[in-house]
Parts: structure tokens; C-alpha cells; sequence
């Protein structure tokens, strides 16, 4: 009984002893915080490049719609040109290309004013093509509906994609779920030509 009683008591003893040792504390609380501060960064890293391309997609639009509204007549090749300019606005970022579409729009001096398009060109999935079909009816803002006014609407689009949800072979390999695949970003622009009433496209 005496030396049941002492090995009971050494196995309390150690388990004291090991109940007291805190030098693997430590380690512990760092393995449980290290993967919580590692999210943090990434999620903050994500947030950060989101609203700088968010940005970027914005000054697209503004920049495409000033280099057009400084012409007086174009062709396809200009719009074109005009459009690549603004896709390298992007840059650094190069995981989704964007949309881009041109748009020259006419309100008419009838009683009732029509708005109508005259030309449009656009840029999707990096191939260039005719916008909305000419004389077809389209929008514009109730305080942009003046009637006889001459006016070229550029909208800039992304898909844009987050680091944690690409890869370069355009498969996902890591990240949270497919709702944060493809985040839509876009901006539409509204200038008037800056150099006469109207721009024409001479092959639209």
C-alpha cells in the first residue's frame, strides 16, 4: 500500500510539474496566431491592390474619353489604338484584360429628342469590334439630354481577379470560393468633342 501510495503521489507530482511548465507556451500561441496574422496581411495585401486597380480602371474611361474627344474625325485603327492605350493604364496588373466601349452619341433636335448612336467601338476579351449598331436608340443622364448635342461616352470595365484566386494557367488553384473570382469593377465617362460639334469615324 506504501508503494502504491508513492507511485500515485510521483505521478501526481509529475503531472504538476508538467502543468507548471509554461516553455512551450510560446510555440503554442504561435502556432494559433501566425496562420490568423498571415490572412490579415494577404487580406489587407488584396484589399490595397483592389482599390489601386479600381482606380485605375476609372482613369481608363477618363483617359480614353479625353484622347477621343481631342480628334475632330477618326477611323477603327485610331479608336483601336486609342483602346490598347488605355488597357496599359493597368499596368502592373495583368490577371483579366478590360473592356472598353466607345461610344459617339447624338441628341436630336426633334420636339421630343431622340439619342441615337452614331458610331461605337468597343474592346472585349482583347478583341476589337463594332459597339451598338448605328441610329440604334441608347441613354444618356437627364442632365446630358440637351437636345443637337454631340456627345462620346466611353465605359471601362475588369473582371478583376484577386492574387489568392489565380494562377497563370487561368485555373484556380488556391483561394476563399468562386464568389471571389471575378470581382466587376467600371466607370462610364460623358465628354463633348473639344475641337468641333461633332467626330466622325469614317469606317465604323
Amino acid at each position: 500500500m506504501v508503494r502504491a501510495g508513492a507511485h500515485l503521489t510521483g505521478i501526481w507530482r509529475k503531472a504538476a510539474r508538467f502543468w507548471a511548465d509554461r516553455r512551450g507556451v510560446a510555440a503554442i500561441e504561435f502556432a494559433f496566431i501566425a496562420p490568423i496574422l498571415l490572412i490579415m496581411y494577404f487580406v489587407t495585401m488584396e484589399a490595397s491592390q483592389a482599390i489601386e486597380t479600381s482606380k485605375k480602371v476609372s482613369r481608363v474611361g477618363s483617359m480614353v474619353a479625353d484622347l477621343v474627344t481631342q480628334q475632330t474625325s477618326v477611323v477603327k485603327a485610331d479608336l483601336d489604338a486609342i483602346m490598347k492605350i488605355g488597357t496599359t493604364t493597368l499596368l502592373p496588373y495583368n490577371r483579366s484584360a478590360p473592356n472598353i466601349t466607345i461610344t459617339a452619341i447624338q441628341v436630336t433636335t426633334d420636339p421630343t429628342p431622340k439619342v441615337l448612336v452614331v458610331w461605337s467601338r468597343k474592346v472585349l476579351n482583347g478583341a476589337y469590334s463594332a459597339g451598338a449598331a448605328v441610329n440604334s436608340v441608347t441613354t444618356v443622364p437627364a442632365t446630358l439630354q440637351v437636345a443637337g448635342t454631340f456627345l462620346i461616352r466611353v465605359e471601362s470595365g475588369l473582371g478583376y481577379k484577386p492574387i489568392l484566386t489565380w494562377s497563370p494557367g487561368d485555373q484556380q488553384k488556391i483561394g476563399l470560393t468562386s464568389a471571389f473570382n471575378n470581382i466587376t469593377m467600371g466607370e462610364t465617362y460623358y465628354l463633348r468633342p473639344r475641337r468641333g460639334l461633332t467626330i466622325t469615324c469614317g469606317d465604323c
